[in-house]
């Protein structure tokens, strides 16, 4: 099972010591948060910062293999709204953090950005899955997956579930969309536990990516959730993907965190 770090977690360090700590720490790799390179247009960094990145990770012993939290940068986005411009200043946006993806050496992008996915009028939904359609058809030019990330009613209120987003992506059927399966929003709002959707999902196909988190938001190990019925699961159905461990709340801070979990799901699959 090949597992990465989410560099928020460690994002109060510097680039090259995220790697090395989870290079260190036994991680695969980096689940990189665009907003971490910079604060204001991460879309836009130069060719030379891009390919620095990619160099330190890889150097490091932890290449990128993914993005996530795609919108939070520029403020303001989203992938709903009925305004011409925002939306096309939105999907410009999409369009190149896809080409920063390619260029960092990263084969996969997570959509998760709750709050610039909000439909709160007639049409919102359908402009949503517009958008998907088109990170698919821009992914795959790059030969990488884009994932939209069902998440909790409690955060968003379109793509709320598994089968919700696969029933979108399928209908899009793009090569380069897909879903994939966050275990803390399946937790806080599916119906059935993690590893059941993933014996039911997984096998089809179009999961293509796993956040490993608790329930409440903690690393794995940090709460009540059981992560070897999930990682069974996984290992049963024939996922080759990538999972990321991805907290929110970092206890007692992001070093430890992340240290905590990688040490508690290493020993859950030495036990499988």
């Amino acid at each position: 099972m090949r597992i990465a770090l989410c560099n928020e977690v460690v994002a109060g360090l510097e680039f090259a010591a995220q790697a090395r700590l989870a290079a260190g720490l036994g991680y695969a790799g980096l689940e990189v948060a665009p907003f971490t390179l910079d604060a204001e247009a991460p879309h836009m960094l130069p060719a030379a910062r891009r390919a620095e990145l990619r160099r330190i990770a890889e150097g490091e012993g932890a290449p990128i293999t993914s993005l996530h939290w795609l919108l939070v940068a520029p403020a303001g986005l989203s992938i709903t709204s009925a305004d011409a411009a925002l939306r096309a200043r939105t999907l410009e946006v999409m369009q190149r953090l896809i080409g920063l993806a390619a260029d960092l050496g990263a084969t996969l992008l997570v959509h998760g950005s709750p709050k610039q996915r909000q439909v709160v009028a007639e049409g919102d939904a359908g402009r949503a899955e517009e958008a998907m359609a088109k990170a698919g058809a821009w992914a795959a030019q790059h030969g990488l997956i884009y994932c939209l990330e069902p998440l909790d009613a409690g955060q968003t209120n379109w793509a709320r579930t598994v089968a919700e987003a696969v029933e979108i992506v399928s209908r899009i059927a793009s090569p380069g969309l897909k879903t994939m399966l966050d275990v803390s929003a399946a937790g806080n709002g599916e119906t059935e536990p993690a590893e059941v959707l993933l014996r039911r999902f997984a096998p089809t196909g179009w999961i293509a990516h796993v956040h490993l988190n608790d329930r409440n938001r903690r690393g794995p190990g940090q709460g009540a959730d059981r992560f070897a019925p999930v990682l069974r699961a996984l290992r049963e159905s024939g996922y080759r993907g990538f999972c990321a461990v991805e907290p929110f709340d970092y206890h007692p801070d992001g070093p430890a965190s992340a240290a905590r979990a990688i040490g508690y799901l290493n020993g859950v699959m030495e036990a499988l």
